[in-house]
């Protein structure tokens, strides 16, 4: 029972650092306040996470760790290229509209705290990109594909993937889309960043 007891607190705890973060950021977050959202006192929240600092990692690391492992997934089976990037896209914008506090978690924590990468390498299940560089030379060879750099389609697909989320009001402005809008354009994205990548890369 007090497992159980002690589980729920830390999971209120981490619910409502996640969308206190998700609003005000690493700097802005206060204490007090996700000790409020989570309906317990200070001196609670100080018990289960020393810090706010400790706080935002583990926030961090418990969404980390539901995403990792499927990308890690698509990245190291035996599908082509080309499939890889569909399922990465459409896995990774699923995952970060439920979780959209990730990318500027990561972009502020690593502008913050360039060690911060070396925390997120230690978790489970860390994507490995040898598979898939190794895979990419493998269809330039065979004529499958355009020549191009593994880490630099990577890098195509993670950027491509991950600018609306970062730059949601500045889209949203420029398009004059409101929230709907935007759930549908992302929807939409699933289907159109795969299809332009592909469509740039294969012969």
């Amino acid at each position: 029972m007090k497992k159980e007891k002690t589980e729920n607190t830390e999971n209120k705890i981490l619910d409502a650092a996640k969308n206190i973060f998700e609003v005000k950021g690493m700097n802005g977050a206060r204490m007090q306040e996700i000790a409020d959202a989570a309906g317990i006192n200070k001196a609670m929240l100080h018990y289960y996470y020393r810090s706010k600092q400790l706080l935002f990692e583990a926030v961090f690391k418990n969404a980390f760790s539901l995403l990792a492992p499927q990308l890690n997934a698509i990245l190291n089976n035996d599908d082509s290229i080309e499939e890889k990037i569909r399922s990465f896209t459409h896995n990774y914008i699923s995952f970060i509209a439920k979780h959209p506090y990730i990318p500027n978690f990561v972009i502020q924590e690593l502008n913050r705290n360039p060690k911060f990468i070396e925390k997120i390498q230690q978790a489970d299940a860390f994507p490995s990109l040898d598979k898939f560089n190794a895979q990419v030379e493998k269809e330039v060879e065979d004529g499958i594909l355009k020549p191009i750099d593994g880490k630099q389609l990577f890098v195509h697909i993670v950027s491509l993937n991950i600018f609306p989320f970062v730059a949601k009001p500045l889209i949203k402005g420029f398009l004059k889309l409101d929230d709907k809008d935007f759930q549908e354009l992302l929807e939409q994205r699933k289907i159109d960043v795969a299809e332009f990548i592909i469509n740039s890369i294969k012969k």
